[in-house]
């Protein structure tokens, strides 16, 4: 009994020393039930709204007021054209459109009868479904508040439009996301471990000796990882495009520039990972934790990032993969061009710098 206590105090001992180990089993817990805790919601709290008033009457205003008062919208901007309504769903920061048919108020209450058009952004499908529904009840609840005062019941009917989405396919928001989650997975976590492996099988010394410079042979690890990538982006886009009938409606040519990029940063990032950490195993676990779960929790296709709590918002802007998904939605499904998408790409091309310079910075060239 003694010699067992023995082995299991130098387990414990072996445990503590492996720092990086201890970390990762303490805080795992804790982090993923924060994630999945505030992340996994299907409310949709705080989406951005646009307002075409083409009444302005007293109806119109309260029910403006109602749908800014409400914990689901907030209203964030006010147009003035039907012209207008293309260009707020462009930006991609506006989820509806409300929009008021002239003299609303006079209508209503002359026929007792009139409309309000709802247009949803329905490149997430489930998302614009939510929100008209949202809108919808609000509406509702100003059309019941009004017939307590009347005899005959005044109607207010909502029209709903999806844009660019209207047969509200799920494969529409379904196809970028998976993208982004499989570049993610082939490009950085099999990166992560390729200079790892060479340390644990004690290849490295022969690779150190070689003429090759450290960025040379930084860029020999990372470029099969890329190319298989980019043949995953060909076969995904075939597949989506013949048996998901999901359309690109926009440049294919910048498309596959903008996956490149993406992949590039995701190999950076595998890069930086197998230079800091001393196993595969270390090395995997981190990727695990670090990519993949970000990745489907905060990358904006499976839980909409509004209706999450300010932190985990900020912590979404330091995932790479909601910003591939935003550029993929915006070309592929929105048929938008460059001028609409340079931030995301200017984000995307940091941090592949940043990621490089770390794993040029901690390569040894020397082993101790």
């Amino acid at each position: 009994m003694k010699q067992f206590i023995i082995f299991v105090r130098k387990e414990f001992y072996h445990i503590f020393r492996d720092r990086k180990s201890l970390l990762i089993i303490i805080m795992m817990p804790v982090v993923q039930i924060i994630l999945f805790g505030f992340a996994l919601t299907n409310e949709i709290k705080d989406s951005n709204i646009a307002i075409l008033d083409n009444s302005k009457d007293v109806a119109t205003a309260e029910i403006i007021h109602r749908l800014d008062a409400s914990r689901y919208f907030s209203v964030a901007r006010n147009l003035n054209t039907q012209k207008d309504i293309e260009t707020a769903f462009k930006t991609g920061k506006i989820r509806l459109v409300v929009v008021f048919q002239p003299g609303f108020q006079q209508t209503l209450l002359h026929t007792n009868h009139a409309q309000v058009q709802l247009i949803a952004d329905a490149t997430d499908p489930n998302t614009a479904t939510t929100v008209t529904n949202y809108a919808t009840n609000i509406i509702r609840d100003y059309q019941n508040d009004l017939n307590v005062l009347v005899a005959t019941p005044y109607m207010i009917a909502p029209q709903i439009r999806m844009l660019y989405n209207p047969q509200l396919k799920g494969a529409y928001n379904f196809v970028p996301g998976v993208m982004a989650m499989i570049l993610i997975i082939i490009s950085a976590m099999m990166t992560s471990v390729s200079i790892v492996r060479e340390k644990e099988i004690n290849t490295m010394e022969v690779l150190l000796v070689s003429p090759l410079k450290p960025l040379l042979f930084i860029l020999s690890k990372a470029i099969p990882y890329m190319f298989l990538s980019l043949v995953n982006v060909s076969t995904i886009l075939i597949v989506s495009v013949t048996l998901l009938e999901v359309p690109i409606n926009g440049s294919l040519l910048l498309l596959m520039l903008e996956a490149l990029l993406f992949i590039t940063t995701a190999v950076s990032l595998g890069l930086m990972i197998s230079n800091v950490t001393a196993s595969q195993q270390t090395a995997q676990m981190i990727s695990l934790l670090g990519l993949m779960l970000p990745t489907l929790l905060l990358g904006g296709f499976m839980f909409p990032i509004e209706s999450m709590p300010k932190p985990l918002q900020f912590m979404s802007n330091l995932v790479p993969s909601k910003w591939f998904f935003i550029i993929v939605k915006n070309v592929m499904i929105k048929g938008l061009g460059f001028k609409m998408i340079w931030k995301e790409t200017l984000i995307l091309l940091g941090m592949t710098l940043f990621f490089l310079s770390i794993s040029l910075s901690k390569f040894k060239t020397r082993l101790a």
